[in-house]
């Protein structure tokens, strides 16, 4: 044998079976070479014993694949987007591919350097979280006919492969249950962006409101920039309490405003929920943490992650031609911070 990379003939030589065999059984193709599952099991343990590692370099050049998908997160340090990534690339993996991941930071020419950077390496598709702003970015993939589907968020103007969750509806069953729970005097603190899944939130928000005869304060709706979210959910939880109808309860339209917005209200002494309500939008373990256990709306995120790998694997090896929308439903997981109002006599 030789000392030097390891090779499909030497694995056949140990083997004793023929380098094609070899090849029919690392590339995953046994069952249409029907090789038996006894002489597959030995092929995959001498390569392992051996440490075969494969020349992806020569077989990309074989087939014109990299097996490499490009993923774009927004945020990196949510833990929503973290989880995501990983489900993504556990998914890709046992799909035979490796994950190549971004994070744009809601910025929408980070997004394009890192769509440049995967082109480069040559990426066999992309997984996009888009930022706003980012349309252009969209039109160029499909010009270039360049397999992508769109995570989370999508632009409905644009047709094309997403995965997203139904925003309108699970906002709408925020408002709803924080009404049935006896509060009348709602807010609701979102992202100041155009995005389709932000202002599907804030629309079911209202329609819950409307829906249930409560006339909506304008003092009750706060937008936020991502560049300045503490600062801004600060002045508009300030100005909500302030306001001739003070807010009884709230929605945060994502979980970073929750936390922030959480921090501002425990630093002012407020009790949840006996002072406010709370609903969020996300999950994470900070809201176990909080001395007042959050409620919050379960983002399905394992169905998220491998849906959209599902999607992508079948447009790269089936050649998809028709577009495939998916949207999911988010539950709502009630708790403490939204319990029964207490009706002071």
């Amino acid at each position: 044998m030789s000392k030097g990379k390891v090779s499909l003939k030497d694995i056949a030589q140990t083997a004793g079976v023929s380098t094609a065999l070899v090849s029919y059984v690392l590339n995953g193709k046994e069952k249409e070479s029907r090789v038996g599952q006894e002489i597959a099991v030995r092929i995959r343990q001498i390569a392992n014993e051996l440490n075969y590692q494969p020349n992806y370099l020569a077989k990309s050049l074989r087939s014109g694949k990299t097996q490499t998908i490009g993923l774009i997160i927004a945020d990196i340090s949510n833990p929503f987007f973290a989880n995501i990534a990983r489900i993504v690339e556990d998914e890709a993996k046992r799909n035979g591919y490796t994950v190549i991941i971004g994070s744009s930071d809601e910025n929408p020419d980070k997004s394009w350097d890192l769509i440049k950077v995967f082109l480069t390496r040559q990426v066999d598709g992309f997984i996009i979280v888009s930022s706003e702003n980012s349309e252009e970015q969209v039109h160029f993939l499909k010009e270039r006919n360049a397999p992508f589907v769109l995570l989370d968020r999508h632009f409905p103007e644009i047709q094309t492969d997403f995965v997203s969750l139904n925003n309108y509806k699970a906002a709408y069953e925020a408002g709803s249950h924080l009404i049935e729970r006896g509060y009348t005097s709602i807010g609701l603190i979102a992202y100041k962006s155009r995005l389709f899944h932000m202002q599907e939130r804030i629309r079911g928000y209202l329609h819950s409101l409307r829906d249930n005869a409560i006339a909506f304060r304008p003092t009750w709706l706060k937008e936020v920039s991502f560049q300045s979210i503490d600062q801004e959910v600060k002045a508009g939880i300030d100005e909500m309490l302030a306001s001739e109808q003070a807010v009884e309860a709230l929605i945060f339209a994502t979980y970073r405003i929750a936390i922030s917005g959480l921090k501002y209200i425990n630093a002012l002494g407020l009790n949840v929920p006996d002072d406010l309500a709370i609903v969020s939008f996300g999950q994470a373990e900070a809201f176990d943490l909080h001395y007042c256990p959050i409620t919050y709306l379960e983002q399905p995120m394992e169905d998220l992650g491998k849906t959209a790998v599902g999607l992508l694997v079948n447009k790269l090896e089936n050649h998809q031609e028709e577009p495939k929308q998916v949207l999911m439903e988010a539950r709502l997981i009630a708790r403490d911070s939204s319990r029964l109002k207490v009706l002071v006599s």
